[in-house]
C-alpha cells in the first residue's frame, strides 16, 4: 500500500484528518503572532514609562501598538480587554488616544 493509499484510507475513515494539521499550524501560528504583538506592547508601554519630558513620540508609539495589539486580539475572537490592559499596565493616557489618526504631514 502506498503513502497516497493510506492518506485516501484514512480520509475515507476520517474526512477532517486532512485538514487537522494545517489547522493546527494555523491556530500556533495565531498565537505565535498574538505573543509578538504581545511583547511589542510590553516594551511601547516600558518605553513610555521610561521618557523623559518629549514623551510625545513614545506616547503615539504605545497608542498604535496598544490598538493593533487589541485588533489583532479581536480577530482572533478576544473580544474584552479588561484583563490585559490590567496585566500590562496599560495606561488610561494611552487608551485615550486609541485609533487616533493625526494631523497629515505635507
Amino acid at each position: 500500500m502506498s503513502l497516497r493509499d493510506s492518506l485516501d484510507l484514512i480520509r475515507t475513515v476520517r474526512p477532517d484528518a486532512g485538514t487537522a494539521a494545517i489547522e493546527h499550524e494555523i491556530v500556533a501560528e495565531r498565537a505565535s503572532s498574538l505573543g509578538a504583538a504581545e511583547r511589542r506592547v510590553v516594551a511601547a508601554v516600558a518605553a513610555l514609562a521610561t521618557a523623559g519630558e518629549d514623551r510625545t513620540q513614545a506616547l503615539a508609539t504605545a497608542r498604535q501598538v496598544v490598538w493593533e495589539y487589541f485588533v489583532q486580539r479581536e480577530m482572533v475572537g478576544f473580544r474584552k480587554h479588561a484583563d490585559v490592559i490590567r496585566e500590562l499596565s496599560i495606561s488610561s493616557e494611552v487608551l485615550a488616544g486609541l485609533g487616533a489618526i493625526g494631523k497629515p504631514k505635507r
